[in-house]
């Protein structure tokens, strides 16, 4: 099946569970580097309306990571605020607050950043993505509709080492930590896929 195929095969899928006056909450889940975020996007522009939340705004500060000693396994699932994430959600779930500020996060400070994503009321569609929301049982309870995305590992681990050579790594510092660290992660997250509703490959 094409992309395009199973990416119409995603909205006909939400827009199945979509009713009025109801609000939707979604799950992307991948392996780092397999799209979630650039398919959040996509479907969040075919709902408008709609908003994404990551998950990867619920990374801890990096000096909070310093502290703990975890700077250099950043991205594994100890290295978020897991219970900060779930308390949101189920913020978002309840739908009786005007607005819900969601924590966002910037790639080029490599940092959090807290009240940035505003969530309204109307808004009946919340797309959240991120690595670990199917290994996560606090968070999966809460979704009402899992996605699982999946790429070529070859292409994804290309895209990884690019995106770490972009932040000021090496080429050989930037494979090390993808083969390491990403790597480590994505055995984990694949793990869970399973749990899904529903499985894209690209």
């Amino acid at each position: 099946m094409s992309e395009e195929s199973l990416f119409s095969t995603l909205v006909e899928a939400v827009h199945a569970r979509l009713e009025d006056g109801t609000r939707l909450l979604v799950g992307i889940s991948g392996a780092p580097g397999a799209g979630k975020s650039t398919l959040a996007a996509r479907l969040a522009s075919a709902f408008p309306g709609s908003v994404v939340v990551p998950m990867d705004g619920f990374h801890l500060a990096n000096a909070e990571l310093r502290r703990l000693g975890h700077a250099d396994r950043k991205g594994a699932p100890f290295t978020f605020d897991v219970n900060g994430f779930a308390a949101l959600l189920r913020r978002v779930r309840a739908r009786d607050e005007d607005i819900v500020y969601a924590p966002s996060f910037d790639h080029v400070q490599n940092e959090p950043i807290a009240g940035s994503i505003p969530v309204p009321a109307a808004a009946e569609l919340v797309i959240t993505e991120g690595n670990y929301l199917l290994y996560w049982e606090p968070v999966r309870r809460l979704l009402d509709f899992k996605v699982h995305a999946s790429a070529d590992p070859s292409v994804r681990i290309a895209g990884l080492i690019e995106r770490q050579i972009a932040k000021g790594l090496t080429p050989e510092a930037a494979h090390e930590w993808v083969m390491r660290s990403d790597e480590a992660n994505a055995r984990l997250v694949e793990e869970f896929a399973y749990l899904a509703d529903l499985s894209l490959p690209r």
